[in-house]
């Protein structure tokens, strides 16, 4: 990492102690970042994933498999402290399911003490126990997401209320980090979203409401869940509104064009520790993240995404919304959108 000492003398010249002169040196290909690049294309989220390998078979997913061993804790130290290089302000472990990974709490810890200010993960919840709980609790753990697909099981998802309220109990008495519950439309009948919203607000959770999208990450509802989804957005009230309102302009026009920052501002870091765009994008682009310098987010925050208009990926569009009156890739600066009523 750039240390205070450290001074440009000129462009693209740095000088450090034990030298007389100022070296020549790239801050293109500089491995850490100091805080005025991470302002001007750093990562404000990184998503890691620890496993593939997930318990449950939810039937709209395609980002698990039934056999993976988890990712070896030294590879992800390695992976989080190059994450903490380019100085990325939240971390999020994510899978497949990551409490599969037996050294979870372990991984919480070492993000603590890496000093991210958001240590995050995603869960289904099944393997939630007082001792876990409590475990990352003590690790340091800020925030959990986890998503409830309707009330009753059903032949897409078993990830309902009825077989985890016993979980979501023990979340809301035991857990000192925030955790996010979202309510699903497109698994399950619409209305049990608006039972899984209200659940949330009555447990102290903060709600949210997601949309099935498929693995090229676009989204299509009927009449009826339409209808579930104004009205789980009118119970969460401005939340519901994230990344300018992006859903409600894919429900109404079919698109919600954004400048995509993805490869900068957010990072998806799979099972093998390659940087994509995000999961349904991965053969779009790819670079191993330890290789990861400044000018390749430089590159990635200008590089335009043809599949942004329809877009459903909230990870990315809310890591880009702070950016978008900056021109990218030939698109020129333009005012901030308004939200969707």
């Amino acid at each position: 990492m750039v240390s205070c000492y450290q001074v440009r003398c000129r462009v693209g010249e740095v000088r450090r102690p034990g030298f007389s002169q100022c070296d020549a040196y790239s801050w293109d290909d500089m491995a850490s970042l100091n805080v005025f690049q991470w302002l001007r294309y750093g990562p404000w989220l990184a998503q890691v994933v620890v496993t593939r390998r997930c318990n449950l078979k939810c039937g709209y997913c395609t980002e698990y498999d039934r056999t993976s061993d988890p990712v070896p804790y030294e590879e992800l130290a390695s992976r989080l402290a190059k994450l903490a290089d380019l100085r990325a302000w939240a971390v999020c472990l994510t899978g497949g399911e990551p409490t599969m990974h037996p050294r979870l709490p372990d991984l919480v810890a070492e993000m603590k003490r890496l000093g991210f200010k958001r240590r995050m993960m995603i869960t289904n919840g099944w393997r939630l126990t007082p001792a876990l709980i409590e475990a990352l609790n003590d690790a340091g753990l800020t925030d959990m997401q986890i998503s409830v697909d309707g009330v009753n099981p059903n032949k897409v998802t078993a990830k309902t209320l009825k077989p985890l309220r016993k979980k979501l109990g023990l979340l809301a008495e035991k857990a000192t980090f925030k955790v996010v519950m979202s309510g699903v439309i497109g698994s399950a009948p619409p209305e049990e979203a608006l039972e899984v919203v209200d659940f949330a607000k009555a447990h102290g959770f903060t709600p949210r409401i997601l949309l099935i999208h498929d693995q090229n990450g676009q989204s299509q509802l009927s009449h009826e869940e339409l209808s579930a989804y104004d009205e789980a957005k009118r119970r969460i009230g401005d939340r519901a509104n994230e990344a300018f309102g992006y859903r409600g302009k894919m429900i109404e026009s079919g698109e919600a064009p954004f400048k995509c920052r993805s490869g900068s501002r957010y990072l998806y870091v799979d099972e093998f520790g390659s940087v994509h765009w995000c999961y349904q994008t991965r053969d779009s682009f790819s670079k191993d993240l330890l290789a990861y310098t400044y000018a390749d987010l430089r590159e990635q925050f200008d590089t335009p995404k043809d599949c942004n208009a329809q877009c459903t990926i909230g990870c990315a569009r809310t890591a880009s919304a702070t950016d978008q009156w900056r021109s990218q890739g030939g698109l020129s600066a333009a005012p901030l959108p308004a939200p969707a009523s």
